[in-house]
């Protein structure tokens, strides 16, 4: 497994978020949660505008093995989805980190990053 990004926050349920320049949360999932679910087939992305709080599922990834929630790390406004996912769902399997990101968020509370991991103690959970 390649190393975690550093400047990145994760989330128990295996999604990684940053805040852009701008302010805005781009939110994907990690390469262990992509490995666990093997190849993606189909991407079903949150609406643009709505509303979600830290916790809440926002989307699925359906898989060659199983169907998967996607959670939301953070409270806000769902601002923008990565279309390129629709055509190409293997984006997230090949480049979980880069251009496999899922959306974004405009966080209502940046405070809730706060409640997330860093890299290392996101990387002892996935060991144990």
């Amino acid at each position: 497994m390649s190393p975690l990004p550093e400047h990145l926050k994760y989330a128990e349920s295996h999604e990684w978020v940053y805040l852009d320049q701008d302010g805005v949360a781009v939110v994907g999932i990690t390469d262990f949660a992509q490995g666990s679910l093997g190849d993606l087939m189909d991407v079903s992305m949150p609406e643009i505008g709505a509303q979600v709080a830290q916790g809440d599922d926002v989307m699925a990834l359906e898989s060659v093995k199983a169907a998967s929630d996607i959670f939301a790390p953070l409270s806000g406004e769902i601002v923008e989805v990565n279309d390129a996912l629709e055509d190409e769902p293997e984006l997230i399997n090949d480049e979980p980190y880069d251009s496999g990101w899922l959306f974004k968020l405009a966080p209502s509370d940046t405070e809730e990053m706060n409640d997330l991991m860093d890299a290392p103690e996101y990387e002892r959970m996935i060991e144990q």
